[in-house]
């Protein structure tokens, strides 16, 4: 939605209730608001921010504007979770509300420290000129959900660097607390920095060098870099801007992509041992992935189901943007597989076979196995004039594909309505999860994902089965 510069940047105390409660009113109008997914109250939802476990429990932020659909003023708006399934919003705000981020609390991450959350993130200031400058700063949250502001600017931006410079990720690394931030040279390519907290003091951080992970600077910015460990592997999730697509072949506006790595040598700045850059979803909607690792060694991720500078379809309802269902890591077989955590099947409320249905609630999940040597085709949000969104299994030629071209309220054209990746030629499973106006497939228990959006129309709520033989179960889905 492009609003005025006036409106996006209003201060949050001259927005009256009665803006407010015309704005909650026009949500809950829509027709495509998710049952088990984050979306936002009101407003705008992008990056997740501060992905942590804090006081036994699960924290996750979600970046978000919210007072219309736009990118505008963020805040982080704080959810936490026993199960990461069952999100809710307890009320804590990190607002834009000191010198240091007075035009924005952009993206950053969370690490429990002696009892307390800190939040290490990006100020967005702006002068009189709106030139940009992008400050590294922190907070801290208590068990109270209290949080206060550091006093001073962590880490300025570098010399060699843009203005942009952002989304700092911290990790711990062999008991030292790292952390790397997105940003673009001066020759306007992309890159990474790496800093650690001095003495892991996280008031205090010094530069270690630019963060060599095998790239070639064809993005000219790199967003939301994550580093997480999947069985000791250092894993690097990031959103490589621009990237020349002789490099991957993508068709979203910007991808998310990954690179499997061996080991981490900090003397050398280096990823040693990396894999060729790989999409992370195939979907149409996947973005800023964040990943930590918990106490027990898991490495978990959710996703932004969005895209910058995109208009969607919910905009007229003064809201954008949902999280993805949270996914736990693995490698195997040199692979990088993501599947939903084990709480998600407390979400099935009944089950049965799977079978052609003219009627669901746009709110289940399917667990089909699709025979080898076959090309089967389902229509998902399907109605009774053939419209819907297309799934083929081709288990001979070893493709998925996936067009929503015939699937609800069309938008986004310009970059395409199929997205699609290859497979093994054999016995296939998906797992697939439909809420309202978002799907996320699963190929094989994750090696393979798909998120999208797709916001049906009336009357669009059936399964039908084009061809093929795929058999499996049926699981209505209830919150």
């Amino acid at each position: 939605m492009n609003l005025p510069r006036e409106i996006r940047y209003r201060a949050y105390s001259d927005w009256t209730k009665d803006e407010m409660d015309k704005i909650k009113d026009n949500v809950k109008r829509s027709p495509w608001r998710a049952s088990y997914h984050i979306e936002p109250k009101t407003g705008l939802l992008n990056d997740p921010n501060g992905f942590s476990f804090f006081n036994g429990k699960y924290t996750l932020f979600y970046q978000n504007w919210p007072f219309g659909a736009a990118h505008g003023l963020k805040e982080w708006v704080h959810t936490e979770s026993d199960d990461l399934v069952h999100f809710h919003v307890t009320g804590a705000e990190l607002l834009p509300d000191t010198k240091r981020d007075s035009h924005g609390a952009y993206s950053g991450s969370a690490y429990e420290i002696e009892g307390n959350l800190f939040l290490l993130y990006t100020g967005n200031v702006r002068n009189e000129n709106w030139e940009r400058d992008t400050l590294q700063i922190g907070a801290w949250m208590d068990k109270d959900y209290n949080i206060t502001k550091g006093e001073n600017v962590l880490i300025h931006p570098p010399a060699d660097v843009t203005d942009h410079f952002r989304d700092p990720q911290m990790f711990n690394y062999e008991g030292q607390l790292y952390a790397i931030v997105g940003a673009q040279n001066l020759e306007k390519s992309g890159f990474i920095k790496l800093y650690k907290a001095t003495d892991n003091n996280v008031e205090t951080w010094e530069e270690v060098g630019n963060l060599d992970f095998g790239g070639t600077g064809s993005e000219y910015m790199i967003e939301c870099p994550n580093l997480v460990f999947v069985d000791k592997k250092p894993v690097l999730i990031y959103c490589p801007q621009g990237l020349d697509k002789s490099e991957l072949n993508y068709g979203n506006i910007y991808p998310n992509t990954f690179k499997i790595c061996q080991s981490l040598d900090i003397e050398k700045v280096k990823l040693v041992g990396t894999s060729e850059i790989q999409n992370l979803d195939y979907g149409f909607e996947a973005y800023a992935t964040q990943g930590f690792n918990t106490p027990d060694g898991r490495a978990l991720i959710v996703s932004w189901i969005g895209l910058p500078d995109i208009d969607y379809p919910t905009d007229k309802y003064d809201y954008q943007g949902a999280m993805s269902l949270v996914k736990e890591l693995s490698i195997k077989d040199g692979k990088l597989y993501q599947y939903p955590v084990e709480a998600i099947t407390s979400l099935r409320a009944s089950s049965e076979q799977f079978t052609a249905k003219a009627e669901t609630n746009n709110t289940y999940e399917l667990e089909l196995t699709f025979p080898p040597n076959q090309k089967s085709e389902l229509l998902l949000f399907s109605d009774s004039k053939g419209n819907g969104l297309s799934l083929i299994v081709d288990t001979k030629e070893g493709k998925i594909i996936l067009d929503r071209s015939k699937a609800g309220i069309q938008y986004a054209t310009d970059f395409g309505t199929i997205r699609e990746c290859s497979i093994d030629t054999k016995e296939t499973i998906a797992n697939i999860f439909v809420d309202n106006s978002i799907i996320e497939i699963f190929i094989n228990k994750g090696e393979k994902v798909f998120t999208s959006r797709v916001f049906p129309e009336k009357h669009q709520n059936g399964i039908q089965l084009k061809s093929g033989e795929p058999t499996g179960k049926y699981f209505e889905l209830k919150y």
